[in-house]
This record gives structure tokens, C-alpha cells and sequence, in this order.
């Protein structure tokens, strides 16, 4: 998630959005980044990605930093556009690469910039409508999301479906995480903690179960003596 400084709006027309889309559309061909869901609204924007052949900090650099020399060229702008570092939260695949797609796509019903999933299927700036075959992003991956929902064509009206059971749901702040790490002063500070004997009960940037947490923790573990 990267949100606007000030949030001011990072989209002003059209042809911000689709260079937006041109960027993270290299990071796809390169082998960089999986993207299963994504939603650009005015001052901020959504993607659920996997990360390839390099780091997801290299790979957002490379995003965001070619979006904002080309923004600031346009505009003749200078200095940052975006505020602080991208927010990013690790995730497991299940349940929650589904309900994250779900969720990301619902941003512009939510948001009231479309009516109804009638609309959101016509929706240009939302992954939502590549999954409906509405519009074509040959860079996103649909086939994983299909793969929830059993063949192809009985897959867009369950995937219908069950986004249309997601309006109802609202705001779910459990999705989009909160600070924990970055207030704690990241995983040396947790690690340091938990072998003070305090307990750290959860983590907002990560959603998953206890083994794939722990296996997380066991990681920063083996990063943090490497170091």
C-alpha cells in the first residue's frame, strides 16, 4: 500500500494511471512481481503480489521511483510524491490471498467512485475487472484466483460471487494490518523482547497462522546473525 504525501493525490488523469500500470507492468515481464490483485485510487493504491526474482523492496524502488520521475516530469514537480516508504504486510496463501483480492477489488464500491459490482466489473483501475474479462492486463495473474474456484467459466461467476458477498462486510482493518513492527523499531526490537520473556501477542503485518508467524520469526532469527 503507498499513500500520497499529505495525501495529496498521486493520479490526476487518466495517463497517470495506466503509467503506473506501464511500470508495474515491467515489474511483471522482468520477473519481478506476481500480481493477483491491484487498485489505484486518487491519492493511494493497493497491489497483492509475489515477490520473483528479486526482493519486493528492490522491485518497489523500481516501481515507484520510475512512476515519480515520470509524475514529476509531467507536472514540473519536484521532491517526494509518495508519504514515508510503502506499508507492506506479509501474508499466507490461505485464506487470505483470496479475501485480499476480494477485498483490494471492493476499494472503489467502498470508496463510492462505483455504484455496485456492476459498475466495478467495467472498472478500468481495479484487477477486478481483468479477473471478469472486461478489460485485458496481460501482466496479472488470474489463473491462481481461478484455481479457487474449480473451470474457467463456472470460475467468474463463483468469483462473482463471492466478491458480491464481500459488499456487505464494510471496512475490515484486520486486513490492512497497523504498525506494531515499525513502532516496536522492527524485528531486532520483537526478537529482543521475546527473549526478555515478553510477549509480543500478534503482528499486524503479517496475517497468517502460528507456524507460518513462527517460521517469519524463525527467519528474521537466522537474517539477524547473518548480519
Amino acid at each position: 500500500m503507498g499513500r500520497g504525501i499529505e495525501r495529496t493525490n498521486i493520479f490526476r488523469i487518466d495517463r497517470d494511471l495506466e503509467d503506473f500500470l506501464n511500470q508495474l507492468s515491467e515489474q511483471c515481464e522482468e520477473g519481478n512481481l506476481i500480481v493477483y490483485a491491484w487498485c489505484l485510487l486518487s491519492n493511494h493504491f493497493h497491489l497483492l503480489v509475489r515477490t520473483g526474482r528479486q526482493s519486493i523492496s528492490r522491485s518497489m524502488k523500481k516501481l515507484l521511483t520510475g512512476y515519480v520521475v515520470n509524475f514529476n516530469l509531467r507536472y514540473k514537480r519536484t521532491g517526494h510524491l509518495f508519504q514515508n516508504r510503502y506499508k507492506l504486510i506479509i501474508c499466507e496463501n490461505d485464506p487470505y490471498l483470496l479475501e485480499l483480492t476480494r477485498y483490494i477489488h471492493l476499494n472503489p464500491v467502498r470508496a463510492g467512485i462505483v455504484g455496485g459490482l456492476k459498475e466495478l466489473n467495467q472498472y478500468r483501475w481495479s484487477g477486478h475487472s481483468v479477473i471478469m474479462g472486461r478489460v485485458e492486463r496481460k501482466w496479472q495473474d488470474i489463473g491462481t484466483v481461478f484455481g479457487y474456484f474449480g473451470r474457467e467459466r463456472e470460475a467468474v461467476k463463483k468469483y462473482e460471487q463471492y466478491v458480491r458477498e464481500g459488499l456487505s462486510q464494510g471496512r475490515r482493518p484486520e486486513l490492512v494490518g497497523g504498525g506494531l513492527i515499525r513502532s516496536l523499531g522492527g524485528w531486532s526490537q520483537v526478537l529482543s523482547l521475546r527473549r526478555k520473556g515478553m510477549k509480543v501477542t500478534s503482528d499486524e503485518r503479517i496475517l497468517g497462522g502460528d507456524k507460518f508467524i513462527q517460521r517469519l520469526m524463525s527467519e528474521a532469527r537466522r537474517e539477524k546473525r547473518r548480519r
